[in-house]
């Protein structure tokens, strides 16, 4: 595992040396079928003796590149055991055991967000209902018992169907095949009363699963954006006329002010706020007043917080949002607007807060 781990590490590392792309997470759904399973119980008889197959499905939301939410569904057999002078009785039952569980991108959360990232790890916590039923076996070892033996070890025998709550919680590694699906691997940790065995062992009863099967996304998990490169900077050359014979003064166009607005948003935001929506409207204003001006969308974000890499991305989406409402609200044409983003490189103000901006000028 710390070696797959480094692997996703050196991938990010040299992802950063190739042009600059932003990738914009989309929330979506998926399902998570997993086929191939071993559920272990802790108990005092040899460890193979208490092996047995489980599957899961699960069906679940991933609201960011970190966190997500599911709906799992685990179940097959469960297995104990217990040894009296040298002699092993086993026995198994059926269960099934529906949890919601919170998930963790760890790769993400340590390393940024990165959809081409071939592993990816994480972790998961939560809980359910344990349903077990078909316990008929464990009666049977009882009964041996007592005639073989003249004692009764399960004092918490059960019989029809039992529900109890259970917690867990694992780590899973994921193996990308396609932007689509992915082959994942899982351990968890399982624990629940201390009647789940029958037997009576005054703690927790816990057993362990193993995992392996397929996790299918939903709809497109993310959508790419270049960043585009700054304008080149014009330089003016004055031209010296050293003398002018019988020119009529021309006639003085009437100078147009250029305007500048400042756009301001909330920390981790790229959504314009109501009291900076007029802003964006003066400058439609302007640009509808003079046909021939056009205007320059530049983002930011402040170096207080965050790193470069979420910088950057929120700096290009503070200019997109600005840009996307001169658009579609205003209606104002594409070839005259040129919109750039800085991320925290560049602190156009001294006030941390004020460089979450979307400096607009237009002239």
């Amino acid at each position: 595992m710390s070696c797959l781990l480094a692997l996703g590490f050196l991938s990010v590392s040299a992802q950063d040396q190739q042009p600059k792309t932003e990738y914009v997470f989309n929330p979506h759904w998926f399902v998570q079928i997993q086929p191939v399973g071993i559920q272990h119980t802790l108990g005092e008889v040899d460890f193979g003796d208490l092996n047995s197959y489980n599957v899961q499905a699960a069906i679940g939301r991933q609201f960011s590149p970190v966190f997500g939410l599911r709906l799992a569904v685990n179940g097959w057999q469960s297995k104990a055991g217990s040894e009296i002078n040298n002699q092993k009785y086993t026995w198994d039952w059926k269960y099934v055991a529906p949890s919601l569980d919170l998930t963790v991108n760890l790769s993400n959360a340590l390393c940024g967000y990165n959809p081409n990232r071939v592993f990816n790890f994480g972790l998961f916590l939560g809980g359910g209902a344990n349903i077990g039923f078909s316990n008929d076996k464990a009666a049977d070892a009882q009964k041996a018992m007592q005639a073989t033996h003249g004692v009764n070890t399960l004092e918490y025998l059960w019989d029809g169907s039992k529900v109890r709550p259970f917690a867990q919680g694992g780590i899973s590694a994921d193996f990308k095949l396609s932007d689509a699906i992915s082959f994942g691997i899982e351990v968890s940790a399982n624990t629940l009363s201390d009647k789940y065995n029958s037997k009576n062992a005054d703690n927790w009863d816990w057993y362990f699963n193993a995992l392996a099967g397929l996790k299918i996304n939903l709809g497109p998990t993310y959508t790419t954006r270049v960043i585009p490169a700054p304008e080149p900077e014009i330089r003016y050359v004055e031209k010296v006329v050293e003398k002018v014979v019988e020119v009529p003064a021309p006639v003085q166009a009437p100078v147009i002010e250029p305007i500048r607005r400042d756009v301001f948003f909330k920390i981790n935001s790229y959504k314009i706020q109501d009291s900076e929506a007029s802003k964006v409207k003066d400058i439609a204003d302007y640009l509808n007043k003079y046909p021939n001006a056009k205007v320059v969308v530049t983002g930011y974000a402040d170096a207080g917080t965050g790193n470069d890499r979420i910088n950057d991305r929120l700096a290009a989406q503070r200019a997109d949002a600005v840009v996307k409402a001169l658009k579609e609200q205003y209606s104002i044409a594409a070839d005259r607007i040129s919109y750039d983003s800085k991320g925290a490189r560049v602190q156009p103000f001294a006030e941390n807060d004020m460089n979450r901006v979307s400096i607009c000028i237009a002239e």
